[in-house]
């Protein structure tokens, strides 16, 4: 068991690792971490002393003055090495640092100073130091115009407005959730290293990535297909293009319903992928589910009976609830991150048809459990 504490753990990449930390409680104890820590010497000493490895990834990306942000991200590894000097802790310190460090901006030198001074401690001390070079990362929950420009065009495409591409080079990505396994692999490694560039996992082109986005927009954000996901990265890009319409305002989404004397016909889903498609019969009074899911694409669609469906995404209390009734037969899909269940609020049968992008496999999955 190591117990391991992330400054920043509310931040854009902090939470995702914070949130994954927290699958394998019988391997990893998170230790809480407050920004306020810094203000605060004994607070952050106490939070030193218990942990055994501290991932350091709290940091400005960007103001106005690039001096504040040089300052800033100086200062706070500054207070942490004083905070490791006056508690005598031997921890395993992981920093993110940039592929900007060799770039001529007060960022990228505030990255590779912190960086510096951190390597310093460790060779005095005889605690373990991972410096980690990282490339340019995207994924779910990322701030618009602030950590990359994915989360800039997936904001701006769900919420009417016009991307703009200001420079249309080649950029090396890696999704959040492939940088939280490499964070945790060098944590279990537990081994000094001054300097890993962390590797990218795609490369393209910006206006191929806006391409992508404005398919994924008119496919699925405007008709509700799911549009063909040929690679790891179209998979991760659709699901962090999920994550930032409106879901309360979006959903439930009703189908178009034909009927004529034999009866209704309705059209649950159009793929450009495979997967698994069920249904269930679920009697009054009964809830399933009370789960999430990191990398699956799922869909529910009510089409006898009414149900309530609530989400809630793990880390915040907000629950969202939805109300649907085969009257009026609709669809609610699931992000990931967020728990959900379904109940059947009515008096007779409730008839649920299930799709899911890939088919079930008992070893891996993705399905951990957590009430709404």
């Amino acid at each position: 068991m190591k117990r391991i504490g992330i400054t920043g753990q509310n931040g854009f990449v902090g939470s995702h690792l914070y949130n994954t930390l927290g699958l394998k409680p019988e391997q990893f104890e998170r230790i809480n971490f407050e920004r306020s820590f810094f203000e605060d010497s004994e607070k952050l000493d106490e939070f030193v002393k218990q942990c055994d490895v501290i991932v350091h990834l709290a940091a400005m990306n960007r103001h106005p003055d690039p001096e504040v942000i040089f300052n800033n991200n100086i200062d706070l590894v500054k207070s942490l090495v004083a905070s490791l000097d006056r508690t005598g802790s031997k921890a395993h310190i992981l920093f993110s640092s940039s592929s900007q460090e060799e770039k001529d901006n007060l960022y990228g030198k505030s990255k590779k100073e912190g960086r510096t001074l951190f390597a310093e401690w460790a060779e005095r001390s005889g605690g373990k130091f991972s410096g980690l070079i990282i490339p340019n990362v995207f994924g779910p929950f990322g701030k618009p115009n602030y950590n990359s420009f994915i989360a800039t065009f997936c904001y701006k495409l769900t919420h009417g407005e016009s991307p703009v591409i200001d420079n249309d080079g080649q950029v090396k990505l890696i999704y959040v959730g492939e940088l939280v396994q490499e964070i945790i692999s060098k944590i279990e490694a537990a081994q000094t290293q001054d300097l890993y560039e962390v590797p990218h996992t795609s490369e393209n082109k910006v206006s191929e990535v806006l391409s992508k986005l404005e398919n994924y927009r008119n496919l699925y954000f405007e008709n509700g297909e799911i549009p063909e996901l040929a690679t790891t990265f179209d998979l991760n890009l659709f699901n962090t293009f999920r994550c930032y319409f409106e879901i309360k305002d979006h959903y439930p989404v009703k189908f178009t319903q034909h009927v004529d004397p034999r009866g209704a016909f309705v059209e649950v889903i159009r793929l450009g992928i495979g997967g698994q498609c069920s249904f269930s019969t679920t009697v009054p009074g009964i809830t399933r589910g009370n789960h999430f899911h990191t990398r699956k694409i799922e869909r529910f669609a009510v089409i006898k009976g009414k149900a309530l469906i609530q989400l809630r995404k793990i880390d915040t209390d907000e629950v969202l609830d939805f109300y649907l009734d085969g009257n009026e037969p609709a669809y609610v899909d699931m992000p990931i991150w967020y728990t959900h269940n379904i109940k059947n609020i009515g008096e007779e049968e409730l008839y649920t048809i299930f799709w899911i992008n890939e088919p079930f496999n008992a070893e891996d999955a993705d399905t951990y459990f957590l009430e709404v």
